[in-house]
C-alpha cells in the first residue's frame, strides 16, 4: 500500500485501484489480494466519514449563520423604516407623504430581508447539492465495490 489518503473518494480509489492491479488466480475470473492493504484502507475510510460528515455540518452551520444574518439585518432595516414612518407621521404638514415613504421603506426593507433570504438559501441548496453529488459518488463506488467482493465470494465458492 502506497500512502495514506485524506478523503472518502482517495480511500475508495485506492480500493479500487488494489482489486484492479490484484494478481489474477489462473484459469479463473478471481484475484489474490492483501487481506491486510484492504483491511487498512476500509479502517482509512471510516476514519475520514467523520471528517466529511464535518464538512456537512459545517456547510449546514455557514448557510443557517448567512440566513440568521439576512434576517437580523431585514429586522434591522424594517425597524429603522419604521421609526422613521413615526417620524414622518409626527409632522403634520407631510402626514400623506410619511405614509407612502414609511410603506414604500417597509416594502424595500421587507424585499431586502426576501432577497437575503433566498440568497441565502440559494447559497445553502448549492452546497448541499455538491455534497450530495460527493456522497453520490461515493456510494456508488461503495455499492461497485461490494458487488465485486460479493462476486468474488460467489465466484470463490
Amino acid at each position: 500500500m502506497s500512502e495514506r489518503t485524506d478523503s472518502l473518494i482517495g480511500v475508495l480509489d485506492a480500493l479500487e485501484q488494489a482489486l484492479t492491479t490484484a494478481r489474477p488466480m489462473p484459469m479463473s475470473s478471481s484475484v489474490l489480494v492483501s487481506r491486510a492493504e484492504l483491511l487498512a484502507l476500509v479502517q482509512q475510510a471510516r476514519e475520514s466519514m467523520p471528517a466529511e460528515i464535518g464538512d456537512a455540518e459545517r456547510v449546514l452551520a455557514e448557510a443557517d449563520a448567512a440566513r440568521e444574518r439576512a434576517r437580523q439585518e431585514g429586522e434591522r432595516i424594517e425597524a429603522a423604516a419604521r421609526r422613521r414612518a413615526e417620524e414622518l407621521v409626527g409632522e403634520q404638514s407631510v402626514v400623506a407623504q410619511a405614509e407612502q415613504r414609511a410603506a414604500e421603506i417597509v416594502a424595500a426593507a421587507q424585499a431586502k430581508a426576501a432577497e437575503l433570504r433566498r440568497e441565502a438559501d440559494d447559497y445553502c441548496d448549492r452546497r448541499l447539492a455538491e455534497f450530495e453529488i460527493d456522497l453520490g459518488k461515493v456510494l456508488a463506488q461503495v455499492q461497485a465495490g461490494r458487488a465485486k467482493l460479493a462476486q468474488r465470494l460467489d465466484d470463490g465458492v
